[in-house]
């Protein structure tokens, strides 16, 4: 039986910058995608009184999209980082099957 290599303590920091920078990437994303649909600097916050819950609703449901896409495209190519140097992929989920993050 082949013994299961442990993912090294480094991933964990790793997976932390991954995080942040996909969020920082996904609202610049975010904030060109809303200037280029409506062509308008900011999008309608949830709590804004001149905007009809149409566009709340299309900001939010836009704003979530992209922050998905976004997050799985920085999650897997930090895993296929991590697999290229360690020789290990970061699995997911308590099980060691992986799964979804969320």
């Amino acid at each position: 039986m082949r013994k299961k290599k442990k993912l090294p303590v480094v991933y964990k920091p790793f997976g932390f910058l991954l995080g942040w920078a996909s969020g920082a990437l996904a609202g610049l994303a975010f904030q060109a995608t809303w200037k280029a649909l409506r062509h308008e600097e900011d999008a309608p916050d949830a709590l804004d009184r001149e905007r009809s819950w149409r566009e709340v609703l299309l900001a939010a449901a836009v704003q979530g999209a992209i922050f998905a896409v976004v997050r799985s495209a920085v999650d897997r190519a930090g895993a296929k980082a991590i697999e290229r140097t360690t020789g290990v992929w970061p699995e997911s989920g308590k099980d060691g099957k992986g799964g979804g993050r969320d």
